[in-house]
């Protein structure tokens, strides 16, 4: 037989394969409470609308609360054969309000009905995600605090560059997630239009109320044109977008977290919780969790690849390619999730060895910058000058296996005779990171400031994530 929901005009029943290829059921059943939330909303101006009785309308609003209480409770059977979340609610309704059910579908369509749904699940996953980033950005910041002053090399090209602070490098991440909280913010105030209402592509002759909806919903207005409302699914992208840039950058943070942690840099101990062993070498301790924040990255460039090449060819309106926007987005997000989760843990976990990287700093002739500068500032040597002369400096230093700290006056006096005794007080790292006062800059005091601020900051935004008002109810 038919599909009972909208098999009017077929006399065969779909062959299992195309079944099998339309069902979304298995998937698309997370968007439980968002569809229910949706039809509770829709009925409830139907009725107000003069659309549906009262009597009609309250024996829906009444059956939605009993399926969505069985799907709760994990009684509700689930079938592939009523195709999509939409139907399996709607067919199980009628079992609980009767004839009164089938006028829930007035005025609407799986159309814009599943466009609501998509967009109410990824709001209520943008605000998670918004509270999960916070949490992060607050365990770096309180880590970057405590190690404001620690000293450690600065990279570029992964080669010893200019000695910085631990505290500056880790608000580094503070600022990439900052951005990335801000993307996602921006990218939760374009979505928040709702579709309901659009019906299939044309919008409706019923005398609807969409501001009503809307509101009800907790959306910002109803969407203004009725073929874009379900035609396409640019804020399932810019979450994705948003989501694939915040993934690399936690991927960067998890691939210096696997350097540090090694015995060739040494300068980082995760702890257990965030530490495997080996089942061969027993003095193994492997990052795995970093490893996998690293990995796992693919996984949510990916979708956002996936559903670009989804949804580059589509006319409008509707097609059920767009069937395919969903498993993708729901696994990034999951994906991203529990990356954050992880990396927040072990910035919590991990013991710094300040001697180490202390040590380390002092390599590679890190300071070479702080010589130059001084030329320039004390000499009055242009500064292009003053990096050949230092360059030639740094080469006898390292001819000799001396840092610069170490080499005679007398050999650099070789290369430039103005130098004097006073460039040594430049020298040494812990001077060279508190000169580095200029606004940015890895200078303690600038690293204790700015933590500070981001820690007011992120104050604020906590407790307006925690009083955002909760949707009217419905």
């Amino acid at each position: 037989m038919s599909n009972a929901m909208w098999g009017g005009r077929f006399a065969d029943a779909p062959d299992a394969v195309l079944e099998a290829i339309n069902a979304s059921i298995d998937f698309d059943r997370r968007f439980y409470a968002q569809d229910i939330r949706g039809s509770k909303a829709h009925v409830a101006m139907l009725a107000a609308a003069g659309i549906v009785s009262k009597d009609d309308a309250d024996a829906i609003e009444k059956g939605l609360d009993e399926v969505l209480a069985e799907i709760e409770a994990g009684t509700f059977t689930f079938s592939r054969t009523l195709e999509d979340i939409h139907m399996n609610v709607e067919s199980r309704l009628a079992q609980y309000a009767g004839d009164a059910a089938g006028r829930l579908h007035t005025a609407r369509s799986r159309n814009d009905q599943v466009a609501t749904d998509f967009k109410l699940f990824v709001r209520d996953a943008l605000d998670a995600l918004n509270v999960s980033l916070l949490g992060l950005q607050s365990a770096l910041v309180e880590k970057a605090t405590t190690h404001a002053g620690a000293v450690m090399p600065g990279f570029t090209h992964l080669q010893s560059a200019q000695p910085v602070t631990f505290g500056h490098h880790l608000m580094a991440y503070v600022e990439m997630i900052g951005r990335d909280r801000g993307r996602l913010v921006d990218a939760r105030r374009r979505l928040n239009e709702c579709p309901l209402g659009a019906a299939a592509l044309a919008g409706t002759s019923f005398p609807i109320d969409r501001t009503m909806t809307a509101k009800a919903l907790g959306f910002d207005r109803p969407t203004a044109n009725s073929l874009d409302s379900v035609a396409d699914r640019d804020f399932a992208l810019e979450t994705l977008s948003m989501a694939a840039i915040c993934a690399g950058h936690l991927s960067r943070f998890a691939e210096e977290i696997v350097l540090w942690s090694t015995p060739q840099f040494g300068f980082i101990r995760l702890s257990d919780r965030f530490s495997t062993g080996s089942s061969i070498m027993p003095q193994k301790r492997n990052p795995d969790a970093a490893e996998l924040v690293r990995g796992k990255s693919g996984r949510v460039t990916g979708a956002l690849v996936g559903l670009l090449t989804v949804m580059k060819g589509l006319p409008l309106a509707y097609s059920k390619d767009m069937q395919e926007d969903k498993e993708g987005l729901f696994d990034a997000l999951d994906t991203l999730d529990l990356c954050v989760a992880a990396t927040t843990g072990m910035v919590e976990d991990m013991t710094p060895d300040l001697a180490a990287m202390r040590r380390a700093a002092g390599a590679g002739y890190a300071t070479a910058t702080d010589l130059a500068d001084w030329l320039v500032r004390v000499v009055g040597m242009p500064f292009r000058e003053a990096h050949h002369v230092t360059g030639r400096i740094v080469g006898i230093a390292s001819e000799r296996k001396v840092p610069l700290e170490r080499l005679p006056l007398d050999a650099m006096q070789e290369v430039e005779p103005r130098i004097t005794a006073q460039a040594f007080e430049v020298l040494g790292v812990t001077k060279s990171v508190r000169s580095r006062t200029s606004y940015g800059g890895t200078a303690p005091r600038n690293v204790r400031a700015q933590a500070a601020r981001w820690r007011r900051r992120l104050k604020r935004d906590r407790a307006a994530l925690e009083g955002r008002a909760a949707p009217a109810p419905v």
